[in-house]
């Protein structure tokens, strides 16, 4: 059996108590601060933790001495958020693209310095194995890109996938990229403990469904929840994630597309190891329209149907799969992990994306309120850079202008207009229009 070349710390911290949040009263959270935050997922908690707890910025010194309040309806990693479930694939691979290749890399820096800081484990170096589908594709863009940061990668053809994974069936893969560095977060996990410091560091955090309120001269004076408590704020961070558009629909409307995506984790034989995260690789097939998690705290493997699924409502939407979306789980494991095709499914989970029409965050000042921010768009690669997200917005809340950070590539995180680069992923459907008709 395979195992990775640099195990992932995350075991050390096995028996150590995971930091929870707990959030207060809202009558007792202050009604004035210098930052409000609103969504406590990966953008938003970040955000918070950078803006109270300092220690941003190539030179640590952004962030800190403000007051901060952290809101969310629901709380940290809640099962509505984009968010929640068990984990996600951290990678560097973004195509040609070097910009996110470099802030995957930052945020990867973030995630290990505070798993150590905290005491919780947050990251698995499983590595993260690509199947490239021909010499032309995303995955030869990813490995020339990799390689020209100095950021470890191999290739890997079908044989030597074979040969160092076994119960992978490489056939019709052109070749492997594999990332040995890489891996994945636990998610949900990873937003409490970032919640927790955060409030550990003396910020304020509460349950409370808000939206904008009164405005005035170009600026919003506060914010108002269900019960009509009201806060102010000089500045407001709505890193809202899927319930943008409807908080903001003159503003966001249809930029964030909110998808239901299905997930599954699959139960190996007695006794089978050969699925464990410290012997496989996370993986994606973006030609096949799956990726997928090793598995990890015995939750079984996991798979994920990657192409773009159809509007979901993320507040009332029932979080229940579809057999025809097992249907295509089983179709792609009998292709590529055929020793799972017919094991049990021990879990199902029904996350979403909401993603922008090129993919790329949405980070930008409201266009009638300077004092408000709108950050999501996470366009199911976001949690990863939750770290650099959050670090990157303290940088303009303390008053660096766009392009001040990373120049010309900060001009892709405007409201608009955006032009779609990259359609969905259409494998999965090709796989439904083979089925036999008996």
């Amino acid at each position: 059996m395979s195992r990775p070349a640099h195990p992932s710390p995350a075991g050390r911290f096995a028996s150590s108590q995971v930091s929870v949040p707990v959030p207060e009263d809202p009558a007792d959270v202050p009604a004035n601060a210098d930052v409000c935050v609103i969504g406590a997922g990966v953008m938003g908690a970040w955000t918070a933790f950078w803006a109270r707890a300092g220690g941003a910025g190539p030179d640590e010194d952004w962030g800190g001495g403000r007051s901060v309040t952290l809101l969310d309806a629901w709380g940290a990693g809640h099962l509505r958020a984009t968010s929640s479930d068990e984990h996600r694939i951290i990678r560097s691979a973004h195509g040609e693209d070097r910009f996110y290749a470099r802030w995957s890399r930052r945020a990867l820096r973030h995630w290990e310095r505070f798993q150590e800081e905290w005491g919780v484990g947050l990251f698995h170096r499983s590595g993260v194995l690509w199947f490239a589908a021909s010499e032309t594709s995303w995955e030869a863009d990813s490995e020339a890109a990799l390689r020209s940061l100095g950021i470890p990668v191999e290739r890997l053809d079908p044989a030597e996938i074979a040969a160092r994974w076994p119960v992978i069936d490489p056939a019709g893969a052109a070749f492997g990229v594999f990332e040995p560095e890489a891996g994945f977060l636990m998610a949900r996990r990873g937003v409490a403990a970032t919640v927790a410091a955060f409030q550990r560091a003396g910020g304020r955090y509460a349950l409370a469904a808000v939206r904008p309120g009164r405005s005035q001269g170009g600026r919003l004076l506060d914010i108002v929840d269900q019960a009509g408590r009201r806060w102010s704020a000089e500045s407001f961070v709505f890193a809202a994630g899927p319930w943008l558009p409807k908080l903001f629909p003159d503003a966001v409307g249809d930029l964030v597309a909110v998808t239901r995506q299905p997930v599954f984790y699959i139960g190996p034989g007695e006794g089978d190891s050969r699925w464990r995260w410290d012997v496989l690789p996370a993986w994606s097939d973006d030609a096949g329209g799956c990726y997928g998690i090793p598995s990890v705290d015995d939750r079984g493997f996991k798979i994920g149907i990657d192409r773009v699924g159809p509007r979901f409502d993320p507040s009332n939407g029932e979080r229940i799969t579809d057999p025809d979306d097992l249907r295509l789980a089983r179709a792609y494991m009998r292709k590529r992990f055929p020793g799972l095709a017919d094991r049990p499914v021990l879990e199902t989970r029904v996350c979403q994306y909401e993603s922008t029409p090129d993919r790329h965050f949405l980070i930008d000042r409201h266009p009638a309120w300077e004092n408000v921010w709108l950050v999501g768009g996470g366009s199911g690669h976001g949690f990863k850079h939750g770290p650099r997200i959050g670090e990157y917005v303290v940088g303009r809340l303390e008053g660096l202008p766009i392009g001040g950070q990373d120049g010309s590539d900060e001009d892709r995180f405007r409201l608009g207009p955006r032009v779609a680069q990259r359609g969905p992923h259409l494998s999965s459907d090709a796989m439904a229009e083979a089925w036999p008709v008996f």
